[in-house]
C-alpha cells in the first residue's frame, strides 16, 4: 500500500494540474510550500495541513469537474479514487471559506452532508496559505490577493460577489495564524529564491524562504 504523505500530495497535485492548468499548479506548489513553513506552529498537525495545501485546488482539474465547485470535486476525487484520509478530505472541501459560496451555488447541503467541517483552527492555517499566496506561487498579502481576486474575475462574476462576502472571515483565519506565529516567536520569511524546478512548466519558479526566528518589531 502506498504511503499517503507530503510528497504523495505534491505529486498528485502536479499531475493533475501541471499540464491542464500551469498557473493553478504554480499557486498550489506555493500554497504546500508556504504550509510546510508553518510546522512550528503546528506540530504533529503540520505534515496533514501540508497536504491538504498541495492539494486544494485539485478540483479545479478538467477531469474532475462534477459540481464545478471545485472545494466538493476535489474532495470527492480524494475520497472516491485514493481513499484519502477523512480529515484531508474535509480540509479540501473547506479551505478559504467554502461555505459561503457554497451557499450562493445552492451546494451547502452537499458540502455540509459529503464533508462536515471539522478542525477549524486547521482550516484557518490552510485559510491562510492559500491567501497569502500569489497565483504564480509567490507570497502575497492577504489583502493584495483579496483585490487580485475580485480583478481577475470582474464585478460581474459569482466568484466576486462571494469573495466580499468571504472577506471577513478570510481576514480573520489570516490574523489568527499571524497571531500564533507571533506568539511563537516564527515568522515565514516574506522574500523568495529562484531555483530551477525540472517538474515546473517554466524554467524557474520561486520558492518561499525557510521559516525564520521573528523579532517582536516584525509584528508591530
Amino acid at each position: 500500500m502506498r504511503d499517503i504523505n507530503i510528497a504523495w500530495a505534491r505529486e498528485l497535485a502536479r499531475k493533475t494540474l501541471q499540464d491542464a492548468l500551469p498557473r493553478r499548479w504554480e499557486h498550489s506548489l506555493g500554497v504546500g510550500q508556504r504550509a510546510e513553513q508553518l510546522a512550528p506552529i503546528l506540530g504533529k498537525e503540520a505534515e496533514l495541513l501540508a497536504m491538504s495545501a498541495y492539494l486544494h485546488d485539485i478540483g479545479y482539474a478538467p477531469d474532475l469537474v462534477d459540481t464545478g465547485f471545485h472545494p466538493i470535486d476535489g474532495a470527492r476525487y480524494l475520497r472516491d479514487v485514493h481513499g484519502a484520509d477523512e480529515l484531508l478530505c474535509r480540509l479540501v472541501a473547506h479551505h478559504t471559506c467554502a461555505e459561503i459560496e457554497a451557499g450562493e451555488r445552492g451546494l451547502l447541503d452537499i458540502l455540509q452532508r459529503e464533508f462536515p467541517k471539522q478542525r477549524p483552527d486547521l482550516v484557518e492555517a490552510l485559510t491562510y496559505c492559500d491567501m497569502t499566496t500569489s497565483p504564480d506561487g509567490v507570497p502575497v498579502e492577504a489583502v493584495d490577493r483579496l483585490a487580485e481576486i475580485r480583478q481577475r474575475y470582474g464585478p460581474e462574476d459569482l466568484v466576486t460577489a462571494t469573495i466580499s462576502k468571504a472577506t471577513p472571515c478570510i481576514m480573520s483565519a489570516v490574523l489568527a495564524i499571524q497571531e500564533r506565529m507571533a506568539l511563537t516567536d516564527v515568522r515565514p520569511d516574506s522574500t523568495a529564491k529562484v531555483v530551477a524546478d525540472p517538474q515546473s512548466h517554466r524554467t524557474i519558479h520561486w520558492i518561499p524562504l525557510h521559516l525564520v526566528t521573528a523579532h517582536p518589531a516584525h509584528f508591530a
